[in-house]
Protein backbone atom coordinates (compact mmCIF):
# COMPACT_ATOMS: atom_id res chain seq x y z
CA UNK A 1 0.00 0.00 0.00
CA UNK A 2 1.46 3.40 -0.97
CA UNK A 3 2.55 5.75 1.80
CA UNK A 4 1.09 9.22 2.15
CA UNK A 5 3.47 12.09 1.51
CA UNK A 6 5.12 12.41 4.92
CA UNK A 7 5.39 16.18 4.95
CA UNK A 8 1.73 16.58 4.10
CA UNK A 9 0.63 13.84 6.48
CA UNK A 10 2.31 15.66 9.37
CA UNK A 11 0.64 18.99 8.60
CA UNK A 12 -2.54 19.73 10.59
CA UNK A 13 -5.57 20.09 8.33
CA UNK A 14 -6.29 23.48 9.86
CA UNK A 15 -3.14 24.69 8.07
CA UNK A 16 -3.69 22.86 4.77
CA UNK A 17 -3.27 25.13 1.76
CA UNK A 18 -3.88 22.78 -1.17
CA UNK A 19 -6.91 20.48 -1.12
CA UNK A 20 -6.72 18.01 -4.01
CA UNK A 21 -10.01 16.56 -5.23
CA UNK A 22 -9.70 13.08 -6.75
CA UNK A 23 -12.50 11.44 -8.73
CA UNK A 24 -13.45 8.40 -6.65
CA UNK A 25 -14.45 6.50 -9.80
CA UNK A 26 -10.77 6.57 -10.82
CA UNK A 27 -9.16 4.33 -8.24
CA UNK A 28 -5.87 4.45 -10.12
CA UNK A 29 -5.53 8.12 -9.13
CA UNK A 30 -5.72 7.47 -5.38
CA UNK A 31 -2.07 6.51 -4.81
CA UNK A 32 -0.50 9.26 -6.98
CA UNK A 33 -2.73 11.82 -5.30
CA UNK A 34 -1.73 10.70 -1.82
CA UNK A 35 1.94 10.73 -2.80
CA UNK A 36 1.68 14.25 -4.24
CA UNK A 37 2.54 17.51 -2.48
CA UNK A 38 -1.14 18.22 -1.75
CA UNK A 39 -1.49 19.22 1.89
CA UNK A 40 -4.85 17.40 2.02
CA UNK A 41 -6.45 14.90 -0.34
CA UNK A 42 -10.19 14.54 -0.88
CA UNK A 43 -11.75 11.49 -2.54
CA UNK A 44 -14.73 12.94 -4.38
CA UNK A 45 -17.98 10.96 -4.25
CA UNK A 46 -20.10 13.88 -5.37
CA UNK A 47 -19.80 16.11 -8.44
CA UNK A 48 -17.21 14.13 -10.38
CA UNK A 49 -19.02 10.78 -10.10
CA UNK A 50 -22.14 10.02 -12.21
CA UNK A 51 -25.09 8.54 -10.32
CA UNK A 52 -24.69 5.12 -11.90
CA UNK A 53 -21.07 4.90 -10.70
CA UNK A 54 -21.52 6.20 -7.15
CA UNK A 55 -21.97 2.77 -5.55
CA UNK A 56 -18.84 1.33 -7.12
CA UNK A 57 -16.89 4.52 -6.38
CA UNK A 58 -18.00 4.35 -2.75
CA UNK A 59 -16.80 0.74 -2.59
CA UNK A 60 -13.42 1.84 -3.95
CA UNK A 61 -13.15 4.55 -1.32
CA UNK A 62 -14.03 2.15 1.49
CA UNK A 63 -11.50 -0.38 0.22
CA UNK A 64 -8.82 2.32 0.20
CA UNK A 65 -9.67 3.80 3.60
CA UNK A 66 -9.85 0.39 5.25
CA UNK A 67 -6.72 -0.78 3.47
CA UNK A 68 -4.19 1.70 4.82
CA UNK A 69 -4.95 4.94 2.98
CA UNK A 70 -6.09 8.10 4.75
CA UNK A 71 -8.05 10.90 3.10
CA UNK A 72 -10.97 13.27 3.29
CA UNK A 73 -14.12 12.44 1.32
CA UNK A 74 -16.52 14.84 -0.39
CA UNK A 75 -20.01 13.47 0.09
CA UNK A 76 -23.36 14.22 -1.50
CA UNK A 77 -25.66 16.90 -0.05
CA UNK A 78 -28.11 15.99 2.69
CA UNK A 79 -30.98 16.38 0.22
CA UNK A 80 -29.71 13.41 -1.79
CA UNK A 81 -30.30 9.72 -1.16
CA UNK A 82 -26.59 9.27 -1.87
CA UNK A 83 -25.87 11.18 1.34
CA UNK A 84 -27.47 8.40 3.38
CA UNK A 85 -25.33 5.80 1.65
CA UNK A 86 -22.20 7.93 2.00
CA UNK A 87 -22.45 8.53 5.75
CA UNK A 88 -23.55 4.95 6.47
CA UNK A 89 -20.46 3.62 4.72
CA UNK A 90 -17.97 6.21 5.96
CA UNK A 91 -19.00 5.71 9.57
CA UNK A 92 -17.07 2.44 9.23
CA UNK A 93 -14.01 3.85 7.42
CA UNK A 94 -10.79 3.56 9.45
CA UNK A 95 -8.74 5.99 7.37
CA UNK A 96 -11.32 8.78 7.12
CA UNK A 97 -9.80 12.13 8.05
CA UNK A 98 -13.05 14.03 7.65
CA UNK A 99 -15.76 14.82 5.12
CA UNK A 100 -16.60 17.75 2.88
CA UNK A 101 -20.36 18.24 2.75
CA UNK A 102 -21.55 19.42 -0.66
CA UNK A 103 -24.19 22.13 -1.05
CA UNK A 104 -24.25 23.17 2.59
CA UNK A 105 -26.93 25.79 3.16
CA UNK A 106 -27.95 25.41 6.80
CA UNK A 107 -26.10 24.71 10.06
CA UNK A 108 -28.21 21.68 10.93
CA UNK A 109 -26.98 19.92 7.79
CA UNK A 110 -23.44 19.96 9.15
CA UNK A 111 -24.43 18.90 12.64
CA UNK A 112 -26.62 16.05 11.43
CA UNK A 113 -23.82 14.83 9.17
CA UNK A 114 -21.34 14.88 12.05
CA UNK A 115 -23.80 12.95 14.21
CA UNK A 116 -24.03 10.18 11.62
CA UNK A 117 -20.26 9.70 11.48
CA UNK A 118 -17.81 8.55 14.13
CA UNK A 119 -17.56 10.94 17.05
CA UNK A 120 -15.16 13.77 16.37
CA UNK A 121 -15.14 13.44 12.58
CA UNK A 122 -14.60 16.96 11.21
CA UNK A 123 -16.93 18.35 8.55
CA UNK A 124 -15.93 20.94 5.97
CA UNK A 125 -19.02 22.86 4.88
CA UNK A 126 -18.87 23.44 1.13
CA UNK A 127 -20.93 26.56 0.47
CA UNK A 128 -22.18 26.71 -3.12
CA UNK A 129 -25.28 28.90 -3.19
CA UNK A 130 -26.64 32.31 -2.27
CA UNK A 131 -28.50 30.82 0.69
CA UNK A 132 -25.34 29.12 1.93
CA UNK A 133 -23.38 32.36 1.73
CA UNK A 134 -26.07 34.29 3.61
CA UNK A 135 -26.14 31.58 6.32
CA UNK A 136 -22.34 31.33 6.50
CA UNK A 137 -22.01 32.69 10.02
CA UNK A 138 -24.53 30.21 11.41
CA UNK A 139 -22.91 27.37 9.48
CA UNK A 140 -19.46 28.32 10.78
CA UNK A 141 -20.79 28.26 14.34
CA UNK A 142 -22.56 24.91 14.01
CA UNK A 143 -21.34 21.93 16.06
CA UNK A 144 -19.21 19.77 13.78
CA UNK A 145 -18.05 22.46 11.36
CA UNK A 146 -14.28 22.33 10.88
CA UNK A 147 -13.74 24.78 8.00
CA UNK A 148 -15.78 26.55 5.35
CA UNK A 149 -15.08 26.05 1.65
CA UNK A 150 -16.35 27.98 -1.34
CA UNK A 151 -17.85 26.14 -4.31
CA UNK A 152 -17.23 28.90 -6.81
CA UNK A 153 -18.58 27.24 -9.95
CA UNK A 154 -21.93 26.20 -8.51
CA UNK A 155 -22.25 29.55 -6.73
CA UNK A 156 -21.78 31.35 -10.03
CA UNK A 157 -24.48 29.20 -11.62
CA UNK A 158 -26.85 29.90 -8.73
CA UNK A 159 -26.33 33.65 -8.67
CA UNK A 160 -25.45 34.37 -12.29
CA UNK A 161 -22.16 36.19 -11.77
CA UNK A 162 -18.91 35.93 -13.68
CA UNK A 163 -15.60 34.50 -12.49
CA UNK A 164 -14.19 38.01 -12.10
CA UNK A 165 -12.71 38.39 -8.59
CA UNK A 166 -14.80 41.50 -8.00
CA UNK A 167 -18.01 39.58 -8.76
CA UNK A 168 -17.09 36.95 -6.16
CA UNK A 169 -15.59 39.30 -3.57
CA UNK A 170 -18.74 39.61 -1.45
CA UNK A 171 -19.18 35.84 -1.13
CA UNK A 172 -15.52 35.26 -0.36
CA UNK A 173 -15.60 37.99 2.28
CA UNK A 174 -18.69 36.49 3.89
CA UNK A 175 -16.93 33.14 4.29
CA UNK A 176 -13.77 34.77 5.65
CA UNK A 177 -15.66 36.83 8.22
CA UNK A 178 -17.92 33.90 9.15
CA UNK A 179 -14.87 31.70 9.73
CA UNK A 180 -13.43 34.29 12.06
CA UNK A 181 -16.70 34.68 13.96
CA UNK A 182 -17.04 30.91 14.26
CA UNK A 183 -13.49 30.49 15.51
CA UNK A 184 -12.54 28.35 12.52
CA UNK A 185 -9.33 28.13 10.49
CA UNK A 186 -9.28 30.19 7.30
CA UNK A 187 -11.80 29.48 4.57
CA UNK A 188 -10.91 27.35 1.55
CA UNK A 189 -11.33 28.91 -1.90
CA UNK A 190 -12.66 27.19 -5.01
CA UNK A 191 -10.41 25.68 -7.70
CA UNK A 192 -8.90 27.16 -10.80
CA UNK A 193 -9.64 25.43 -14.10
CA UNK A 194 -8.13 21.97 -14.38
CA UNK A 195 -5.89 23.00 -17.29
CA UNK A 196 -4.94 26.44 -15.96
CA UNK A 197 -1.36 27.48 -16.58
CA UNK A 198 1.15 28.60 -13.97
CA UNK A 199 0.37 32.29 -14.44
CA UNK A 200 -3.36 31.75 -13.99
CA UNK A 201 -2.85 29.65 -10.87
CA UNK A 202 -0.47 32.21 -9.38
CA UNK A 203 -2.93 35.03 -10.02
CA UNK A 204 -5.82 33.00 -8.59
CA UNK A 205 -3.83 32.25 -5.44
CA UNK A 206 -3.08 35.94 -5.05
CA UNK A 207 -6.82 36.65 -5.11
CA UNK A 208 -7.38 33.89 -2.56
CA UNK A 209 -4.72 35.28 -0.25
CA UNK A 210 -5.81 38.90 -0.72
CA UNK A 211 -9.34 37.96 0.31
CA UNK A 212 -8.07 36.37 3.52
CA UNK A 213 -8.67 32.76 2.55
CA UNK A 214 -5.95 30.30 3.50
CA UNK A 215 -6.72 27.18 1.46
CA UNK A 216 -7.68 26.35 -2.11
CA UNK A 217 -9.28 23.39 -3.82
CA UNK A 218 -7.46 21.87 -6.78
CA UNK A 219 -8.63 19.53 -9.53
CA UNK A 220 -5.17 18.69 -10.83
CA UNK A 221 -2.31 17.32 -8.75
CA UNK A 222 0.16 19.13 -11.04
CA UNK A 223 -1.17 22.40 -9.58
CA UNK A 224 -0.78 21.73 -5.87
CA UNK A 225 2.82 22.86 -5.47
CA UNK A 226 1.90 26.19 -7.08
CA UNK A 227 -1.03 26.50 -4.69
CA UNK A 228 1.19 25.72 -1.72
CA UNK A 229 3.67 28.35 -2.82
CA UNK A 230 0.98 30.92 -3.53
CA UNK A 231 -0.64 30.51 -0.12
CA UNK A 232 2.57 30.46 1.92
CA UNK A 233 4.42 33.44 3.37
CA UNK A 234 6.81 34.86 0.77
CA UNK A 235 10.59 34.89 1.22
CA UNK A 236 10.42 38.62 1.95
CA UNK A 237 7.72 38.09 4.58
CA UNK A 238 9.71 35.35 6.26
CA UNK A 239 12.86 37.48 6.27
CA UNK A 240 10.93 40.44 7.71
CA UNK A 241 9.40 38.25 10.42
CA UNK A 242 12.76 36.79 11.39
CA UNK A 243 14.33 40.25 11.60
CA UNK A 244 11.51 41.70 13.72
CA UNK A 245 11.41 38.75 16.11
CA UNK A 246 15.19 38.84 16.51
CA UNK A 247 15.05 42.56 17.30
CA UNK A 248 12.26 42.02 19.80
CA UNK A 249 14.15 39.25 21.54
CA UNK A 250 17.15 41.57 21.73
CA UNK A 251 15.11 44.11 23.64
CA UNK A 252 13.84 46.46 20.92
CA UNK A 253 11.55 49.19 22.25
CA UNK A 254 7.86 49.15 21.40
CA UNK A 255 8.02 52.54 19.69
CA UNK A 256 4.42 53.11 18.62
CA UNK A 257 0.97 51.56 18.65
CA UNK A 258 1.64 49.50 15.53
CA UNK A 259 4.49 47.55 17.12
CA UNK A 260 2.52 44.84 18.91
CA UNK A 261 0.24 44.10 15.93
CA UNK A 262 3.33 43.88 13.70
CA UNK A 263 5.01 41.58 16.19
CA UNK A 264 1.93 39.35 16.32
CA UNK A 265 1.92 39.16 12.52
CA UNK A 266 5.63 38.33 12.48
CA UNK A 267 5.10 35.55 15.01
CA UNK A 268 2.25 34.14 12.94
CA UNK A 269 4.40 34.18 9.80
CA UNK A 270 7.22 32.50 11.69
CA UNK A 271 4.87 29.81 12.96
CA UNK A 272 3.57 29.15 9.44
CA UNK A 273 7.11 29.10 8.08
CA UNK A 274 7.99 26.42 10.62
CA UNK A 275 4.89 24.40 9.77
CA UNK A 276 5.48 24.63 6.02
CA UNK A 277 9.24 24.12 6.25
CA UNK A 278 10.05 27.50 4.69
CA UNK A 279 13.04 28.64 6.72
CA UNK A 280 15.49 26.67 4.60
CA UNK A 281 13.44 26.55 1.42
Amino acid sequence: MPIRNRRAAALPAKLSRSWLLINSAKEEDFAPGLASEADSVIFDLEASVPDDLKASARDSVMKALNGGMTAWVRISPTTSQHWEDDVAALSKADGLRGVMLAETERPDQVTYTAMRLRAGTPVIALVESALGVENATQIASAPGTFRLAFGTNDFRKDVGVSADPMALAYARSRLVVASRVGGLPGAIDGPTEVNADESAITQACQVTADMGMTGKLSLNRAQVELVNRGLSPSEDEVAWALELIAAHESGASIGDGSYLPRLARAQKIASLADSYGLWNA
